[in-house]
């Protein structure tokens, strides 16, 4: 009896060594996790010249083709927007909310570093955001897919007076080809004292500009009120009817 137990709890110390070396050393086919996080509020000095670069290179007076895209409708939100960052003072809603929504979409005729623009306003009854997305041709050729400007305001005034008051850009964002993302954002303070942002000024400049301008060269002011009118409200939730039929009264 005593031997079993001695082969018994040998065989166990032995099982359990075999797993701990198991998992101090994994296995060459265990996939290896990577995770990248961007540093939207400081971001490095290559990140910087990447991101002026890349702002200077929209295209001021564009050339349009005769295609263009005007849509509009109702989104269901159940995530926190991109646009909001740790500290900023938006709302977030606790359940899910429904925004409305319009959506410009133009084609540049010429073949230039970017092949079209899109612009969309959403508006979800607590905060109203902008984004402006320019993408490339090309962008095997030139590591970059596009360029996403963004800006946000709470919906304590209305989409036109907002769209008058030309807001600058809060956030700025790279997507490159076969690269992470390079992204610059407005940051406020959680605890202490706000981050110092003074040295990125001049990018959060040049992508307002650049928001400013397409404003106009898309038409937004009088194209997103516009279609915003002709959207409905949400429908109601209603209990749904009951499906059971009125028993058949046996015949006599």
């Amino acid at each position: 009896m005593r031997r079993i137990l001695t082969s018994t709890l040998g065989g166990f110390l032995l099982t359990a060594a075999a797993i701990a070396q198991q998992t101090a050393n994994p296995t060459p086919n265990q996939p290896q996790v990577k995770v990248n996080v961007l540093n939207v509020c400081s971001p490095s000095a290559d990140d910087q010249k990447e991101i002026a670069a890349a702002l200077a290179r929209i295209p001021k007076q564009p050339v349009f083709s005769s295609d263009f895209e005007i849509s509009r409708g109702l989104s269901s939100l159940t995530d926190t927007p991109n646009f909001l960052q740790p500290g900023e003072g938006a709302t977030v809603a606790s359940e899910p909310s429904v925004a409305k929504y319009v959506r410009i979409r133009r084609e540049f005729s010429t073949q230039g570093l970017f092949s079209n623009v899109q612009y969309s306003f959403s508006n979800d009854g607590q905060n109203m955001v902008e984004t402006l997305v320019l993408r490339v041709r090309d962008p095997k050729d030139k590591d970059l897919m596009q360029i996403s400007l963004e800006d946000s305001a709470s919906s304590v005034t209305s989409p036109a007076d907002m769209l008058m008051a030309n807001n600058p850009a809060s956030r700025v964002r790279l997507e490159r080809f076969g690269k992470s993302s390079v992204a610059l954002a407005r940051c406020s303070a959680v605890e202490g004292p706000a981050p110092d942002q003074s040295a990125y000024e001049p990018l959060f400049r040049s992508a307002s500009e650049a928001l400013a301008e397409y404003r106009g060269l898309l038409g937004v002011r009088k194209t997103v009120p516009e279609e915003l009118t002709k959207i409905g409200s949400p429908a109601a939730k209603t209990t749904p009817k009951s499906k059971l039929r009125r028993p058949v009264e046996p015949k006599k």
